[in-house]
């Protein structure tokens, strides 16, 4: 698959090595594509840097959001003629302190944060999947042959969902659906299962 990392930082920056790994081909953007030499270095592979603008117009088959969350307005309206049908995986989470009055509002609200996500990039097929581990559980616990840990994932549709339970399970880790976009609050930041890392049955145990 053809992977648009929206936003290479800790979680971006590792999923898209991760997947570089395991034979995807992965457009690594950020606002300052120049500073990702070094990312694109170790990915090897069939990877490369480039504008947000350009790996949006680059036609990839799913596209990480791994941006703070209060740039999700101004991307959906940015790039609204190019991410139409494409499955859209979230990684983002609402932090009032590091986002302002719009992260306050969505966590007040009777939606969850993928809900406002995919409400903003309406002509995308949405899932959440990779806002609740820690990175450096992302970056050193994947590929593992046992003790595998768990990723809860919600979805959309059935082509969101199977793409995304692909995606996890390609670099090492087990994906545990947890429904559609509305039962994601549990995955939300102070929720029952954000931030735990566990075993498929544990998170299953979890989400029960």
């Amino acid at each position: 698959m053809k992977i648009g990392v929206i936003g290479s930082g800790n979680i971006g920056g590792n999923l898209g090595k991760h997947w570089a790994k395991a034979g995807h081909e992965v457009l690594f953007s950020s606002r300052h594509p120049e500073q990702l030499n070094d990312i694109v270095r170790e990915a090897g592979g069939n990877s490369k840097a480039v504008s947000i603008e350009k790996a949006f117009e680059a036609n990839a088959d799913v596209y990480l959001l791994a941006v703070p969350f209060k740039a999700i307005d101004r991307l959906s309206e940015l790039y609204a003629g190019e991410y139409g049908g494409k499955v859209i995986i979230d990684a983002t989470n609402p932090y009032p302190e590091r986002d302002g009055a719009m992260a306050q509002e969505v966590r007040d609200s009777n939606r969850n944060a993928s809900e406002y996500t995919a409400m903003k990039f309406n002509t995308a097929k949405t899932s959440k999947a990779f806002n609740t581990i820690y990175a450096d559980h992302l970056k050193n616990k994947a590929f593992q042959e046992t003790d595998k840990l768990a990723i809860p994932y919600a979805a959309q549709d059935q082509e969101s969902k199977e793409t995304t339970r692909k995606l996890i399970e390609d670099i090492g880790f087990e994906a545990v659906y947890v429904g559609d976009l509305t039962k994601t609050k549990i995955m939300d930041p102070d929720q029952k299962i954000y931030g735990k890392s566990v075993s498929r049955q544990e998170l299953e145990k979890l989400i029960s």
